[in-house]
């Protein structure tokens, strides 16, 4: 359902790095990742069997955090970095900060080497730094993520990366494939506007009615200003688990859906998708970024963006996914949701490829 050019163009963005390599870097994340939480558990004094209530006393981990928590014995179980019996956890060896800065250090020399992002690693540096404080929410991911209201780590995060270079790319090209005099865009989720960053000058010879929107005003402001140029481009706010016409969003009044890294935090997946279906007219379609892997550094960073809110800390999602503590829906079940929704669906990277083992997909669902 995605021609060739969608991968052809992805495959230019990210001509000359290092693919193999990349992925032998999130690997290595991912070890630091289970590294530092084995150590910020133990410095909590949890070196005995505890079971989560003892668990959750000792981090004074804030509510809605508490299943990041509960990820992050899971991994430990699986990797055999602890047991569990009768509902008891025990970390099956220490950690020290000496051996987790040697972690840190042997991941900077091997970033060093790679085009991914130069914040990237950085990034996850200082989240790992602050673990315990955003377990009980005394410092906020958002603080360290937008230091200073400064997008540059931002946009390592969500453009520079390889995987985002790719990703982006490819659905610049899809998005560019579809345009035609009168094309209706809405962006939704659209953040530090990583995305739309490639997509936008994709569609500047068409100037198209285009609507940038997020769930909140945050980053409104800083997209007009970064946006300026294009002057075809409007703004507002747009909430993926709210009632789409009570938004003022009438069926088929786009030609295309554009989501980078939001779909996940639908309450229920197929009927998110099956409501945006509604909202494309026929011959348009759905693209969209997202992340199908659980990745460790990402429980040690941006799954703090991804907790609850604190008035509602124990907000569960209402499909697949409830009751598990998983936020990303795998690459199967994001095609089965576009499937079950009504769309013809199809995905980038294909099968085998190096950034597969990333777990960033491109997503198109055609109407």
């Amino acid at each position: 359902m995605i021609s060739g050019s969608g991968h052809a163009a992805g495959e230019r963005a990210v001509a000359g790095a290092d693919l193999d390599g990349l992925a032998a870097l999130v690997d290595r994340l991912d070890a630091v990742a289970l590294l530092a939480i084995v150590f910020t558990l133990g410095r909590h004094g949890l070196t005995g069997a505890h079971d989560l209530d003892e668990v959750y006393a000792a981090t004074k981990v804030a509510p809605r955090h508490r299943r990041i928590v509960r990820r992050w014995l899971r991994a430990l179980v699986a990797q055999d970095l602890a047991t569990v019996e009768d509902g008891r956890y025990r970390l099956r060896r220490p950690v020290t900060a000496a051996e987790v800065e040697r972690a840190r250090a042997e991941l900077d020399t091997a970033a060093r080497g790679l085009e991914h992002g130069a914040g990237l690693a950085r990034f996850f540096q200082l989240s790992v730094s602050y673990l315990p404080e955003l377990l009980r929410d005394e410092v906020s991911l958002q603080a360290l993520l937008f230091a200073d209201a400064d997008l540059d780590v931002a946009d390592d995060v969500y453009q520079r990366n390889v995987a985002s270079r790719y990703a982006n790319a490819a659905a610049a090209d899809v998005v560019a494939s579809l345009a035609r005099p009168g094309l209706r865009v809405l962006e939704i989720g659209a953040g530090v506007g990583g995305t739309s960053a490639v997509v936008l000058p994709a569609l500047a010879a068409h100037r198209p009615d285009y609507l940038f929107t997020d769930v909140s005003r945050f980053f409104l402001s800083s997209a007009k200003e970064r946006f300026a140029a294009y002057d075809w481009v409007r703004y507002g706010l747009f909430d993926v688990n709210g009632d789409f016409a009570a938004q003022g969003h009438a069926p088929e009044s786009f030609d295309v859906v554009l989501a980078a890294n939001v779909l996940h935090n639908a309450r229920h997946a197929t009927e998110a998708l099956a409501g945006l279906r509604k909202l494309i007219a026929p011959g348009g379609a759905l693209v969209f970024v997202d992340t199908t892997v659980e990745h460790h550094q990402l429980m040690t960073s941006m799954q703090f963006l991804m907790s609850p809110p604190a008035t509602d800390p124990d907000a569960d999602f209402a499909d697949f996914r409830r009751g598990t503590d998983r936020i990303f829906p795998s690459r199967e079940e994001w095609l089965d949701s576009l499937q079950a929704a009504g769309f013809g669906a199809g995905c980038l990277p294909p099968p085998g490829h190096p950034l597969g083992r990333i777990g960033q997909y491109l997503f198109v669902g055609r109407v």
